[in-house]
C-alpha cells in the first residue's frame, strides 16, 4: 500500500476511535490515537493474518500489552474486515464483544486478553518462544506503553527475550511521554529506554510513530535482523489528529463529550478531506 493509502486508513481508524470512546462515554483516546499509525501498519502491512481465518494456525500474534487501549486495536480490527465498524459503538456495553480492555473470550482475531500493565509483553514472549521450539515461522508482535514500561516485568521479560535471542518478537514501545498521572519523565522516568533495550540485548531503532517511511523502514529492518528481538521505540503525539487532544495529558483516559465529540471529528474530517485532494 502507499502512504497515502495507509494515511487514508488510519485517519479512518483515528474516526473509530473516537466514535467507540463518545459511544461508550468512557474508554482511553489518547494512547489509542497516539498508535493508530502503528495499529494501520501492523494490520494492513506487517501482519500475516486473515480476518476470514483469525485463528489460522500460522497466523502472525499481536499482543496490545497497553489493553487499555483497546478502543485502537478494536477500530483497526473493525477496518480490516474482522468485524464491522458500526459494532465499534457498542464498545464497553453490557452484553458487547468490545470489551474495555481486550478479552480473547468475546471477540476473535486477539491472541491475548490483556490490560494489567506489563504482561502482555511476557505472554509475547512465550508465543515467540513457541514459534522456535516448534520450527514455526510466525512472528510475535507486542505494543507497549512507556508509562507501562515502569513496571518490572516489563524488564524480566527483556530479559528473557535477549537471552533467548528471540529475533521472532518485535516490541514496539509507544512512546508518547504522558501516562495517567503526567509526564513519564516526571512520574518514573523510563529514559533513556533505547540504551535500556540495548543492555538486555535487543536491537533497537528509534522512529517517528506517524511517518510511514519510518514505520516501513524499521519493520523491514526488524524481519532482517537475526539472533536479537527488536524493539521500536515508535516516538508519538498523545491525541494524535485531535486538535485539542494532543499532547493532553487530562485525554489519557476521559470520553469527549458530544460537542467535543464533533469538533474531533471535524477535525478528523478536515485531515481527510487533505489526503483526498
Amino acid at each position: 500500500m502507499t502512504n497515502k493509502e495507509l494515511q487514508k486508513i488510519a485517519n479512518e481508524v483515528r474516526k473509530g476511535i473516537v466514535t467507540a470512546v463518545h459511544a461508550a462515554k468512557a474508554g482511553h483516546p489518547g494512547g489509542s490515537l497516539s498508535a493508530a499509525d502503528i495499529f494501520t501498519y501492523l494490520y494492513f502491512e506487517e501482519m500475516n493474518i486473515d480476518p476470514k481465518d483469525p485463528a489460522k494456525a500460522d497466523r502472525d500474534r499481536f499482543v496490545l500489552s497497553k489493553g487499555h487501549t483497546a478502543p485502537g486495536l478494536y477500530s483497526v480490527m473493525a477496518q480490516r474486515g474482522y468485524f464491522p465498524v458500526e459494532e465499534l459503538k457498542t464498545l464497553r456495553k453490557l452484553g458487547s464483544r468490545l470489551q474495555g480492555h481486550p478479552s480473547m473470550q468475546y471477540l476473535p482475531g486477539l491472541d491475548m486478553s490483556s490490560g494489567s500493565l506489563g504482561q502482555g509483553f511476557s505472554v509475547a514472549c512465550g508465543m515467540a518462544l513457541s514459534a522456535k521450539l516448534d520450527n514455526k515461522d510466525y512472528r510475535t508482535y507486542t505494543l507497549c506503553g512507556d508509562g507501562e514500561i515502569e513496571e518490572g516485568q516489563i524488564w524480566e521479560a527483556a530479559m528473557f527475550a535477549g537471552f533467548r535471542k528471540l529475533d521472532n518478537l518485535v516490541v514496539i514501545v509507544d512512546n508518547n511521554g504522558l501516562q495517567i498521572d503526567g509526564p513519564v519523565d516526571e512520574v518514573c522516568s523510563p529514559y533513556p529506554i533505547d540504551k535500556k533495550f540495548e543492555a538486555f540485548n535487543f536491537h533497537v531503532i528509534n522512529i517517528d510513530a506517524h511517518d510511514f517511511d519510518a514505520i516501513r523502514a524499521a519493520f523491514k529492518e526488524a524481519r532482517e535482523t537475526k539472533g536479537q528481538p527488536t524493539a521500536i521505540i515508535a516516538h508519538s503525539t498523545k491525541g494524535k489528529g485531535v486538535s485539542f487532544m494532543e499532547n493532553q495529558v487530562s485525554w489519557h483516559g476521559v470520553a469527549p463529550n458530544d460537542e467535543e465529540y464533533a469538533k474531533a471529528m471535524e477535525d478528523l474530517e478536515k485531515i481527510g478531506a487533505a489526503l483526498e485532494a
